[in-house]
């Protein structure tokens, strides 16, 4: 399936601040890190047709779009490959195998494998220009999770099993006083927060917890991470702890 759309060029504009790197073989002290706007469900995306020069109705971008992302679910899992101008996407049915199988290994299930499209990646690199602002001066970050069931990034956290989280600034400690409060949380915006019972690392780049078993699934999480170590090395406690919070949030599942 290909689609075909005009719209009005412009050039874009992101600005990113430097970060601390988080991955254990950086080579250099800083990563580039932009600065988003916030987050846009389909009927945000919408709402900014006008901004673009776009001249259809928002309400028939709106129907439209959500109609073409379900129809798009149906066909991809029919085994169609979707190509679009924004993205493509195919099944992906992983393992190897001798040949006489008759049903996949236990476990193992097909894979929706999605990327950006060559004109997207075109248009990007042609048309949007960076812009630098400096040092982030945030007390931490948490830059990333990987779901290690799945492989997946800040999408998905498989309930039961390993999560990685890298950063800075995030590993946990606590004094007696503030024990109860420190933590890998899991926070839905509604209930009060799950912390992590099991860390099975727990250092200034890199955290890794099981996830628990009372997430419900389907439900998007926050992680925040709640400490009273320094984000300059210092093996001496802050007096007061500090709170570090996912910009993305991740959804569980069973």
């Amino acid at each position: 399936m290909a689609l075909d759309f005009i719209v009005k060029d412009v050039i874009h504009k992101i600005t990113t601040k430097f970060v601390h790197a988080f991955l254990p073989d950086a080579k250099k002290p800083y990563n580039l890190k932009a600065v988003f706007q916030p987050e846009l469900d389909i009927h945000g995306i919408a709402s900014k047709a006008e901004v673009y020069n776009i001249e259809a109705d928002p309400r028939v971008i709106e129907e439209g779009f959500t109609a073409g992302c379900e129809l798009i679910y149906y066909l991809a899992a029919d085994g169609y490959k979707i190509k679009t101008p924004v993205f493509n996407l195919r099944i992906r049915l992983p393992g190897e195998y001798d040949g006489a199988e008759t049903h996949l290994p236990e476990g193992v299930h097909p894979e929706a494998r999605l990327q950006a499209s060559a004109a997207l990646r075109n248009y990007i690199k042609d048309r949007v220009h960076v812009e630098f602002d400096g040092v982030d001066q945030s007390d931490g970050l948490i830059a990333e999770a990987v779901d290690e069931h799945t492989g997946q990034i800040d999408e998905v956290m498989s309930i039961g099993n390993l999560l990685t989280i890298r950063g800075y600034g995030i590993k946990i400690e606590a004094d007696a006083a503030h024990q109860d409060e420190a933590g890998l949380f899991f926070d839905d915006g509604e209930n009060p927060p799950v912390k992590a019972e099991i860390l099975a690392v727990n250092e200034p780049r890199t955290l890794k917890a099981i996830v628990p078993a009372s997430l419900t699934p389907g439900k998007d999480y926050a992680l925040k991470v709640v400490t009273q170590s320094s984000t300059k090395g210092s093996s001496s406690l802050l007096k007061g702890a500090r709170e570090i919070r996912s910009e993305f949030k991740l959804t569980a599942q069973a």
